[in-house]
């Protein structure tokens, strides 16, 4: 499965710490895009897709919150609540976001600006993606 976790390196002192998220050293990509998702009050959390063209790197920079992973084979939880630490994945992996705390903030830095095309929404349409691509 195309995952990994990502530490941080912390600066700081007794006033607080300082992580410095940068594109190609500490996010191993080109940051183009920056988006982040919030707990609401409705209970609904966005983010169960898949994406045909995109690396990602996803931080629970306040709370936590569960991903699950899902390559078409395999299903994995990851879950996040470390705001020095970030979870990246790759193309053509499902993701979905659970257990999402009252607190929680999800920041997103990704190699691509926001493009709605590229991403599938249907869960049985990624699973169809995946079958078509095994065949080629």
């Amino acid at each position: 499965m195309d995952y990994s976790l990502i530490s941080f390196k912390i600066l700081g002192d007794e006033r607080g710490y300082l992580v410095a998220l940068e594109g190609n050293e500490s996010i191993p990509f080109d940051i183009s895009s920056i988006r982040y998702i919030n707990s609401s009050d409705g209970g609904k959390i966005p983010g169960s897709c898949a994406r045909n063209r995109l690396q990602q790197a996803v931080i629970c920079i306040s709370g936590s919150c569960d991903f699950i992973l899902d390559n078409g084979k395999k299903r994995h939880i990851v879950h996040l609540d470390n705001p020095a630490q970030a979870l990246y994945t790759s193309n053509n992996l499902w993701c979905e976001i659970s257990n999402l705390s009252s607190d929680g903030v999800i920041m997103i830095l990704a190699d691509k600006l926001y493009n709605n095309d590229d991403y599938i929404h249907d869960y049985n349409e990624f699973m169809d993606t995946v079958a078509s691509q095994k065949n080629i």
